[in-house]
């Protein structure tokens, strides 16, 4: 049986830049002697170390924190010579707001906390307020705009910008705001977006663009762990101080050009490990995250205990994942300390590792400009017989005063065998901080930053209940019933009837019919899902084609109708007209509401999923409105490029005789729904359009009866789509 040599096999790995890999892991021998088995990840040998590649584990053997600490300097200095690292961005002036930037916002731009629909505005102030009294603020937001609604028509990542409120001039009336308000402003880049229209320019061109639109501060890398290196000429041409932030691990090779990186899903050990690339480099700014988790505690404590940022994230793409009381009181309590002392955190003073007696309590120490502060965390999920209560043992030094950061007011302090003791008390899966200077390193306002202190924690709050959200069905509009048999009106009448409804969807991160979703992790995405209800349908009647552009001039010419937002508004017409020669193709371009103006206008109303799935597949729950299979000549399979007649394939008619349920234009339902946060509404039918190239689009194609599509809905002009259309019942 082989015998490692851990202390050699330590110093050799580490000054090399390599480690060992097992199952995936890269293990660290810690302390000194032999072992005849290394431990590999999962393991809880106390001996062996193992970390993820991003993120080095800590042994728990408080003996063997000194020489390990030694060690990781050491190959800290190996690494950055061998990579003949040259730190000379994060010395450039435009940069210097990165260090400080702990908080992060991961901001669906359709949020209703951020975008009144009702009033047609954004609503920057509302939210910042928010952002301070729930979470301490912001320091940069994430404008998230187009997955996972992307994919529907050819409009790609740039044309999403573009079509929010007010172009690309309000979004940057929107970044102005942010930035009066002191919070930096990152937008995103999808690089799987390839199938759908593709711009004039290259994407990174593209991306230049959009920054000097709208003076955007940074670009948040979707899928990317780093960027192309032109990125930076490109960026620094057009606006300084604008920064890249990768998803996931950054390659050590990349640090220099990349300011920021996300540590998503990153796993710490029992003892706070160490976030390699913010070892290598003290300026390097993370955002922790675990988007799906309902516990927030692991990523606070590996932001605090390594100097960096989080990501606040509830509305994860449609789906809330809010975050519990205790979790928000944390963070609170974090940033106020994080930004004052932004430079001892990005500085050289870091020590791992401080010894506290006692189980499930640990501390790291940061020193500069006559200053040390501890900060700490207790593992533990409850509390032991100690009630919390800690004892960190200090170095005295004359003219220092003590403090507790995180009660705002002085610390209690003994002396004893020459030693300070420092006592405090942590809560289970709590932070604390305690600094120590003199008055004039510590500052005159310093007082008042205390008192700002106990006043949060007077009202922090450790209940950890998930914050569920309600979502509402909003009720159809009143249309009187129409007595008349409207069969010989273009319409098929249906029912009463009762049925077994089937719902099939792709699994996608927006959720389903709730808001609480169970993706992410836990369910397997791009996989179909079932949802079964029954369904009493009362006597109804349903058109039996989509509603057409000639349809739609007819409701205009009548009416007078002009819609409040007309962005999109029937953006294929021609001068007010139906494009030439498909008056009798169905009408897209319209959202929900002009598709409910017009309803309300010919005296009826749009059809619920139920009514609209029911006509479509009949008694027998017909596959397709034709039968169980897909057949050739039923529907518009998108062999045109486009739409089709309205009633171009009689042989594609349902059980009641209705045209175009399946492909051709997806339709309208009356099925919009809120949680407070995102509003959506459930789309049927398919269409001929179908971007390919990533799993990551919204889906495409035709499709069968069951299926239903969830359509994150924000205002008219985002929402009018080329593919959407809609039929009427009554």
């Amino acid at each position: 049986m082989k015998t490692w040599q851990r202390r050699d096999l330590l110093k050799t790995s580490l000054a090399a830049g390599a480690l060992i890999s097992l199952d995936g892991w890269l293990v660290l021998a810690a302390d000194l002697g032999t072992t005849t088995q290394p431990q590999t990840a999962g393991g809880d040998h106390p001996e062996w170390i193992h970390f993820q590649k991003s993120l080095i584990g800590a042994p728990d053997d408080p003996t063997a924190w000194p020489s390990f600490r030694q060690a990781l300097t050491e190959w800290r200095d190996a690494i950055r010579q061998r990579m003949n690292y040259d730190d000379a961005l994060y010395r450039r002036p435009d940069f210097q707001w990165v260090p400080a930037c702990f908080s992060c916002c991961f901001l669906m731009v359709c949020d209703e906390r951020f975008y009144d629909h009702k009033k047609g505005r954004f609503t920057v102030d509302d939210f910042l307020n928010h952002g301070i009294r729930e979470f301490g603020g912001y320091d940069a937001v994430v404008l998230w705009h187009a997955y996972p609604r992307i994919g529907l028509d050819q409009r790609n990542q740039f044309d999403f910008y573009r079509d929010l409120p007010g172009g690309l001039a309000g979004l940057r009336k929107v970044s102005q705001r942010f930035h009066e308000r002191h919070t930096r402003v990152f937008i995103d880049y999808n690089p799987w977006d390839t199938g759908t229209r593709r711009e004039p320019v290259s994407d990174l061109d593209a991306l230049r663009d959009l920054v000097q639109a709208i003076a955007a501060d940074g670009i948040f890398l979707d899928t990317m762990d780093r960027g192309a290196g032109e990125f930076r000429a490109k960026l620094d041409a057009v606006r300084p101080g604008v920064v890249l932030e990768g998803e996931g691990a950054l390659p050590l090779e990349n640090l220099h050009n990349h300011h920021l990186s996300w540590a998503q899903w990153f796993r710490d050990s029992r003892v706070p490990g160490i976030l390699r690339n913010k070892w290598v480099e003290r300026r390097h700014l993370l955002h922790q995250i675990n988007r799906w988790d309902r516990d927030h505690t692991a990523e606070l404590h590996t932001a605090w205990m390594n100097g960096t940022g989080m990501m606040v994230w509830e509305n994860v793409f449609g789906s809330w994942v809010g975050w519990c009381a205790r979790d928000r009181s944390l963070l609170r309590a974090m940033l106020p300390i994080q930004r004052r002392y932004a430079g001892l955190f990005s500085g050289e003073g870091w020590t791992p590792w401080i010894p506290v007696p006692g189980d499930g309590i640990y501390a790291h120490l940061w020193e500069g400009a006559g200053l040390r502060l501890w900060t700490l965390v207790n593992r533990q999920d409850s509390l032991d017989k100690s009630g919390g209560v800690f004892i960190l043992a200090v170095n005295p030094i004359p003219g220092v005063r003590y403090y507790d950061l995180a009660s705002g007011c002085e610390a209690d302090t003994t002396e004893k065998d020459g030693q300070l003791l420092l006592k405090g008390t942590l809560q289970p899966r709590g932070i604390g901080a305690f600094i120590a200077g003199s008055a004039n390193a510590l500052g005159a306002d310093f007082p008042a930053f205390l008192k700002a202190q106990a006043a949060l924690q007077a009202r922090a709050d450790f209940s950890i209940q998930f914050p569920a959200l309600s979502t509402q069905l909003k009720p159809s509009s009143a249309i009187p019933a129409q007595k008349a048999n409207q069969q010989g009106h273009g319409m098929a009448v249906i029912g009463p009837a009762e049925f077994h409804q089937v719902v099939e969807m792709r699994i996608r991160e927006c959720g389903f019919y709730e808001s609480q979703s169970e993706v992410g992790h836990r369910l397997p995405l791009h996989q179909p899902i079932t949802f079964e209800f029954d369904v009493r349908l009362p006597r109804y009647a349903i058109d039996l084609a989509p509603v057409t552009n000639s349809d739609y001039a007819e409701f205009l010419k009548a009416s007078g109708y002009q819609p409040k937002h007309r962005e999109n508004f029937l953006k294929h017409w021609h001068a007010g007209e139906p494009p030439a020669g498909q008056e009798s193709h169905p009408v897209v371009y319209v959202g929900l509401e002009d598709a409910r103006a017009f309803a309300a206008w010919a005296g009826k109303r749009l059809p619920s999923e139920a009514e609209w799935q029911y006509a479509a597949q009949g008694p027998h729950g017909l596959a397709y409105p034709w039968g169980n299979e897909m057949k050739p000549g039923c529907c518009n399979q998108g062999e045109a490029g486009g739409t089709t007649p309205a009633k171009a394939f009689p042989n594609g008619r349902s059980p009641f005789g209705c045209y175009d349920f399946c492909g051709n234009v997806w339709e309208w339902t009356e099925s919009e729904r809120t949680d407070g946060h995102t509003r959506f509404c459930m789309l049927k039918g398919g269409s001929y359009y179908q971007a390919k190239g990533s799993a990551w689009y919204m889906d495409g194609g035709p499709q069968t009866n069951r299926f239903s599509a969830k359509f994150l809905l924000m205002w008219p002009g985002l929402d009018r789509c080329a593919t959407i259309g809609f039929r009427c019942a009554c």
